[in-house]
């Protein structure tokens, strides 16, 4: 009886112990986030009076205005928007398209296509290589170099021929009897039978492309053409990116506003709007993000 009472005993003493170190944890990874919140809508009297700010007495969007009225930022903004929606949709129609045709037992060097892209596994061209062959395509300082490198992955392409390969061939079969041809199997078919799987792998491109860092310090040279991630970066190391001074930016009213609050408001902006389409998404994304892996 005594040593059941101690096991209880030790048993709810380590479930305390656990629950409170779970809440510091969590308490420390949410922290940041909450104050980035917190201080891009702080007055900026109020910043420049009160060293540490958990909650502002007095909200402002001043740092949101100014930023969205900031022509570089906002090209950097629509720069981004552009990958993450034509990027994605031209991913997905890439991968889609390939992963299709490797699933298809009836194509013509079908085990010679995997065998390739298997290889990609191994062997990776290299930064110089991909370098060159952008600038021989004469993409440098062009949208377009932020997407066509990163097109496709030959991981995503197999997972996605794991997902066709689960579809029944009766299907296939059926649509020909009725006359349809390959793309329309394709767009029938394949395409709404699979709809949890791509929306998975177009949330994997989405967020890729939102945040493209380093191909953008790679092969983008003028400002106006920077993604968002490019042009925070260099926000937070150099506050003059903006136009603004070494201490603060100058608004209308007379009034300044720090560089903490605009590089903060940045991070929110950056941040919020990729993180809003996961709820969107989320009913397709727990079924798809499992594309491929388990078999009946």
């Amino acid at each position: 009886m005594i040593m059941e009472v101690n096991a209880s005993w030790k048993d709810r003493l380590f479930a305390c112990a656990n629950g409170g170190l779970l809440i510091l944890f969590s308490l420390a990874m949410v922290f940041p986030i909450y104050y980035t919140l917190v201080l891009s809508f702080t007055d900026s009297t109020e910043y420049y009076t009160r060293d540490l700010i958990l909650w502002p007495h007095q909200w402002s969007l001043d740092a949101y205005k100014y930023l969205l009225g900031n022509g570089l930022f906002v090209n950097s903004l629509m720069v981004s928007v552009f990958l993450a929606t034509v990027g994605t949709a031209l991913s997905l129609l890439v991968t889609g398209g390939l992963a299709y045709a490797i699933s298809c037992r009836r194509l013509r060097f079908r085990k010679t296509m995997m065998f390739m892209i298997l290889l990609t596994f191994l062997f990776t061209p290299g930064l110089v290589p991909v370098y060159l062959i952008v600038r021989n395509l004469g993409l440098i300082d062009s949208v377009w170099s932020l997407i066509l490198p990163s097109l496709t992955s030959g991981w995503y392409v197999l997972l996605m021929k794991g997902f066709f390969d689960g579809i029944p061939d009766s299907l296939d079969e059926a649509a020909r009897i009725d006359g349809c041809t390959e793309i329309s199997v394709f767009w029938r078919i394949i395409i709404p039978l699979s709809l949890p799987a791509i929306v998975a792998f177009g949330l994997f491109f989405a967020v890729g492309y939102w945040n493209t860092y380093f191909n953008g310090i790679m092969f983008i040279n003028q400002q106006s053409k920077w993604p968002l991630q490019v042009l925070l970066q260099n926000m937070l190391v150099d506050p003059t990116t903006m136009g603004g001074g070494e201490q603060n930016v100058s608004l209308q009213m007379n009034r300044q506003l720090p560089t903490e609050t605009l590089k903060m408001a940045a991070v929110v902006i950056a941040t919020v709007p990729i993180m809003l389409v996961y709820p969107f998404l989320q009913k397709h994304f727990a079924t798809g993000a499992m594309v491929g892996s388990v078999k009946e």
